[in-house]
């Protein structure tokens, strides 16, 4: 397993939602948050969260999960992150007043195919009721709940698009509040994340991103233009509150332009790993303009790669030596450029 991914992955998700754009104390959204993976104690819904999923093996094989959540302890405070490594097929848990159960089974469905599930409980049973105000319910919480399962001597089944021998497993397994998917390098089947946060198999946080902003997983760019477009009013009030909200707040006003333009989009499947940033080359097809004519043979740099209606890949670049190469960079026409990937040369 994959250690140091899962548990970057992780912190993403555990911390999705605890502070939202516009990022100040004062938004209403603010005011009322977690809304990811909650469970309740009885008799409030839910109370349990669950997890099912396919595990591929010759004999019997061994499932060991994790659960991570967050406990709320006080208004204004940082949650407290909680695990609770399940060792026997029963593991009960309390945290001060916060008490659980968790529950492992393994189960054959077919010669070589187990169904592996997992229920997480909340027993917390002196719920101040009728006193059902968020803050005072979320204290006696599991919050923002994941699961992380490892399997030996098997490998997992992905639950998102299984091969055509366990499709029929993987329809008889069901979800409660949670989805697993697989984690790990690409090919790995090790290692399962099972979390309130719909994802897909391997999920990993982009190297492009330069922290987190626990408001949605891939729109970084988005939220740090906005940033920079709020009042000085606004801004002053992020300063003086969440100490997460100020850590944001720096990053956007301390990213350069460059910084910025890695966030535009990027292209994994390209060849020779083309991205912005990267010397080329220029072989402009026969047949073009006066532009390629131009162009041909002449050095430039990858300003964002971009894709069209057609999934066509279409490279922007800037002349290197064009006086006006700043121009280029803030995307103004004449000096900025577009070829297809056939038509540059990856240069040192």
């Amino acid at each position: 397993m994959n250690t140091a991914l899962v548990d970057q992955v992780i912190q993403s998700v555990l911390y999705e939602g605890c502070l939202l754009y516009p990022y100040r104390q004062s938004s209403i959204k603010n005011q009322q948050r977690w809304n990811f993976g909650i469970v309740y104690p009885e008799p409030m819904k839910p109370s349990i969260m669950a997890t099912e999923c396919i595990v591929a093996a010759d004999e019997r094989p061994i499932v060991h999960a994790e659960v991570r959540f967050l406990q709320i302890v006080s208004d204004g405070d940082d949650p407290i992150e909680r695990r609770v490594r399940v060792i026997p097929s029963w593991m009960p848990f309390q945290f001060d007043e916060l008490q659980g159960e968790i529950h492992s089974t393994l189960t054959p469905l077919a010669p070589e195919i187990w169904k592996s599930r997992i229920e997480i409980w909340n027993r917390t049973s002196h719920l101040p009721l009728p006193d059902t105000r968020r803050t005072n319910v979320l204290r006696h919480c599991l919050v923002s709940t994941n699961t992380v399962l490892s399997v030996e001597g098997g490998q997992f089944i992905s639950m998102v698009d299984p091969e055509e021998a366990y499709a029929d497993a993987v329809r008889q397994c069901t979800q409660t509040g949670t989805w697993p998917v697989l984690m790990g390098t690409e090919g790995q089947r090790d290692c399962m994340l099972s979390s309130p946060i719909i994802l897909y198999d391997y999920p990993r946080i982009a190297p492009e991103s330069h922290g987190d902003m626990f408001d949605g997983t891939e729109i970084d760019e988005i939220l740090l233009l906005r940033i920079l477009t709020l009042t000085n009013g606004e801004k002053e009030e992020i300063r003086k509150g969440d100490a997460r909200g100020r850590r944001i707040l720096e990053l956007a006003e301390s990213l350069s332009p460059e910084d910025m333009l890695k966030l535009h989009g990027t292209r994994r499947d390209l060849p020779e790993s083309l991205k912005a940033g990267d010397r080329v080359r220029l072989h402009p097809k026969p047949g073009g303009d006066v532009f390629d004519t131009a162009l041909n043979g002449r050095v430039a740099i990858i300003e964002s790669v971009e894709q069209d209606y057609d999934e066509r890949i279409h490279l922007a670049v800037v002349v290197e030596d064009d006086p006006g190469l700043d121009l280029g960079l803030m995307r103004q026409p004449g000096h900025r450029f577009f070829f297809s990937t056939e038509e540059v040369e990856k240069i040192a």
